[in-house]
């Protein structure tokens, strides 16, 4: 019996003429946790549709070996019924169902006739939480009421339902924090080492590759680059970057020059903010900041501390209710009761959930970069030039090297990177004078990361105030000229370049904790 209980041999498979994969080469062992890398758009999760079934055989060349044998999945459910189970980077949880529901769906628990056994349901469903961690979770809620890392672990439970042999984790942490993404990567040591599970994970989080796998396989451009074994070949960050992006990266973070930070150009003054569904719950407490021309600056803090609350209530109110405070662009107090209202006075917003708020993914890249334009830039009296739309998205296409087909690419075909400047594009395309970024180079690669490091550094040099949240510390350290540390919807503190540490942010964030325990 062989020791790999997965060979992918010689896989190709091509979209519209274009090899998505060309002649790629898989070996995963049995009872192993294997690492995918690459950049984005390099064909690690086409790679994983191939062996799923989600492209089914017929649609691509070469093996597929599982267990021995020669498969020829005809979709999910082909390869669900041998043990292979993927999750995907958005999970497909039915929001308004139970825990127990959820962990069963697809998979239900029946008695004679088809009808579902609705206590060995909620039995099971609390046995399998267990085992990922969630033994306290109460399997009666609706999944929508928990955070996204309890939504992440209940993915893996509805695997566990369906007696999976062979587990693939497509971008599990990628919105997790720190906390979270740890006790999921223990979970997946758990799985491999007390029930015989085989993992394979995609991940552009190398630290956590570096402390969860046994080996790593990394794409390039469609190409198997190389394995890497644990405890025989070199099993670093900086090497596993040198194969994803064909080179030394010896910065990751582009210097920043030829910029000089000029007059305050925003300015949030006594901002108050209350949560949209309870008004006597205070979101944001009195926040002040202020952002020169030129100047990066950073909000930093936990997950939940409010960053990205405060920066939606400033812009148009999207988040809130008895919203308080003044806020001044170019040192002129603005009213922005609308997102309309935000645009016009030169401000935009770069959201942390790019699907939800930042595309439509069913458009192309040319009408998604200049839906938010589109009124003050590209339409005389309600009619849209389109030519003059064309050229703009054809100029920043180039501009932001967004890599596609052409501009007529529908958005949702695009890697999670290209996606992300997609969104950066339509922003700046508003010609604005302030941008808040939250979390922009969230579940993307580190080359796709430089890249967005120098836009923002060109709009640095543009003379825009540009404002990073973060939840990747290096991020804040590496990208900004001052940081402003958040804690439970508070200023905890303020860094100069020249102070900014993970120690220092820390720090300001524990004393504000033991301040709020002495007032409390």
């Amino acid at each position: 019996m062989s020791d790999y209980i997965l060979e992918m041999n010689h896989i190709t498979k091509e979209f519209s003429g274009v090899k998505a994969l060309d002649d790629v080469n898989l070996k995963v062992k049995k009872g192993e946790i294997h690492g995918l890398c690459g950049e984005n758009g390099a064909g690690k999760s086409t790679l994983m549709n191939v062996l799923s079934g989600v492209y089914p055989y017929g649609t691509y060349s070469g093996d597929v070996v599982y267990k021995g044998n020669v498969c020829k999945f005809a979709d999910l459910k082909h390869s669900e019924a041998q043990g292979i189970v993927i999750i995907h980077q958005e999970l497909a949880l039915s929001p308004l169902l139970s825990v127990a529901e959820n962990v069963f769906l697809g998979n239900e628990q029946t008695k004679t006739k088809g009808v579902i056994d609705w206590t060995e349901t909620r039995r099971k469903a609390a046995e399998i939480l267990a085992r990922v961690g969630l033994e306290n979770e109460d399997v009666n809620v609706p999944v929508n009421t928990l955070g996204v890392g309890k939504q992440q672990l209940i993915e893996i439970a509805k695997a566990m339902g369906k007696k999976v042999d062979l587990l693939i984790l497509d971008e599990p942490t990628a919105a997790l924090n720190d906390e979270e993404s740890k006790k999921l990567l223990d979970i997946m040591i758990d799985l491999k080492e007390n029930h015989g599970v085989t993992c394979i994970i995609i991940s552009h989080k190398l630290n956590e590759l570096e402390y969860v796998c046994d080996s790593l396989t990394i794409i390039r451009d469609g190409q198997t680059i190389e394995t890497l074994t644990k405890g025989v070949d070199e099993f670093t960050e900086d090497r596993v970057i040198k194969g994803m992006v064909g080179r030394e990266m010896n910065n990751r973070y582009p210097v920043r020059e030829g910029v000089t930070v000029g007059d305050v150009i925003f300015e949030v003054k006594d901002w108050n903010v209350y949560h949209p569904d309870d008004p006597n719950r205070k979101m944001i407490n009195d926040v002040n900041i202020q952002v020169r021309a030129g100047e990066v600056v950073g909000l930093a803090g936990l997950m939940g501390a409010g960053r990205t609350e405060f920066a939606m209530s400033v812009f148009g109110k999207s988040y809130g209710q008895k919203i308080s405070g003044h806020v001044l662009i170019n040192g002129k107090e603005v009213e922005l009761n609308s997102v309309k209202d935000a645009i016009d006075n030169k401000l935009a917003y770069v959201s942390e959930d790019r699907k939800t708020y930042g595309l439509v993914l069913i458009d192309d890249i040319k009408h998604n970069m200049t839906m938010a334009a589109l009124r003050n830039f590209f339409s005389k009296k309600g009619v849209v030039d389109a030519n003059e739309e064309i050229v703009s998205a054809e100029e920043y296409k180039k501009r932001i090297n967004v890599k596609a087909n052409s501009i007529e690419q529908t958005v949702g075909s695009l890697s999670g990177g290209n996606q992300q400047k997609v969104v950066l594009a339509k922003w700046m395309l508003t010609q604005p004078d302030v941008l808040i970024l939250d979390e922009p180079t969230r579940g993307i690669d580190v080359g796709a990361k430089y890249e967005i490091y120098c836009v923002i550094n060109d709009l640095a040099k543009a003379g825009k105030a540009v404002i990073v949240i973060s939840s990747e510390m290096q991020e804040i350290i590496g990208t900004c000229d001052r940081v402003y540390v958040i804690n439970d919807g508070e200023i905890a503190g303020e860094l100069n370049k020249d102070e900014v540490s993970q120690e220092k942010i820390m720090q300001h964030i524990m004393a504000h904790n033991r301040r709020g325990e002495v007032n409390g």
